[in-house]
């Protein structure tokens, strides 16, 4: 199979090409009219974003890609890791195909990335982790909508440590071409004001830098504890770009998901943009 094709388009995201390009443009743009005032936030080497249904969790993820728009035309590739839903396996799963399709097209494999990253042991191939995925899968649109071109490197992230992903994130890490995504949602199923405690807790440890994250706080705790390490190893600071829940976009407040964004800077040049 050279192609893998969408899975939850028509549930997590509108399956109509027109309805979901209006769609994402739309929660971009309500996130950059909703952004503060001040200086244009420094755009990001990497970032944390959500993964749920659009209707719950977009507009964080369209906080979070908003950022991107200073430097969409430098980015070639992008380097994204989510947790396993589905199957269980050991390792980081590549899909074994060329393409990733959504209703807005499809996105190249970076055969050059895939190459270098089958030359570490704990990189596998396994299309039935991704056939079905999700956390991947509803990245790709807003992604579409934001960089003009662009090449994808995909893993779902199974049974592995935080030190196996991020030998993966260093061997990948390149330059301004790159971004690296990591898709992840918070707590699942708490009361509102519960979960608001659980999750502010975890978006503190993750400003911390703090790689000891569990699945109870994060179903991609291991993702972002490799991510984190990666990038307190390059002297990368965590800023919390938006914090909510499903009880504050369309769900009740009985049994909320939690939903955060997060981008990476270098740490020097967050301090001295936050000087202005």
């Amino acid at each position: 199979m050279d192609i893998r094709r969408p899975a939850v388009a028509g549930t997590f995201y509108p399956a109509e090409p027109a309805v979901l390009s209006g769609a994402v443009d739309r929660l971009l743009a309500d996130a950059r009219s909703g952004a503060p005032a001040g200086p244009a936030p420094i755009p990001p080497k990497a970032l944390i974003v959500p993964h749920a249904g659009y209707v719950y969790s977009g507009p964080t993820a369209a906080a979070a890609y908003a950022r991107l728009a200073p430097v969409a035309a430098a980015i070639r590739r992008v380097v994204l890791f989510g947790p396993a839903h589905r199957v269980a396996f050991r390792g980081l799963a590549l899909p074994g195909v060329r393409e990733f399709e959504t209703p807005l097209g499809t996105v190249a494999i970076d055969a050059a990335g895939v190459a270098a990253a089958r030359a570490l042991p704990q990189v596998v191939e396994a299309p039935r982790a991704h056939a079905l995925e999700h956390s991947l899968e509803v990245q790709l649109p807003f992604l579409q909508r934001v960089l003009p071109r662009f090449a994808l490197l995909p893993f779902v992230v199974g049974d592995a440590s935080a030190a196996d992903v991020a030998a993966v994130v260093d061997a990948l890490w390149g330059g301004p071409e790159t971004l690296i995504v990591v898709s992840s949602d918070l707590s699942h199923y708490h009361p509102y004001r519960d979960a608001q405690r659980l999750d502010r807790a975890t978006a503190d440890a993750i400003l911390a830098a703090d790689p000891a994250l569990d699945h109870e706080q994060a179903c991609g705790a291991t993702p972002i504890n490799g991510l984190l390490l990666a990038a307190r190893r390059r002297g990368l600071a965590a800023e919390l770009i938006d914090l909510r829940n499903s009880g504050d976009t369309a769900g009740d407040r009985d049994r909320v998901v939690g939903y955060a964004a997060f981008g990476f800077h270098a740490a020097a040049a967050a301090t001295a943009h936050a000087r202005h």
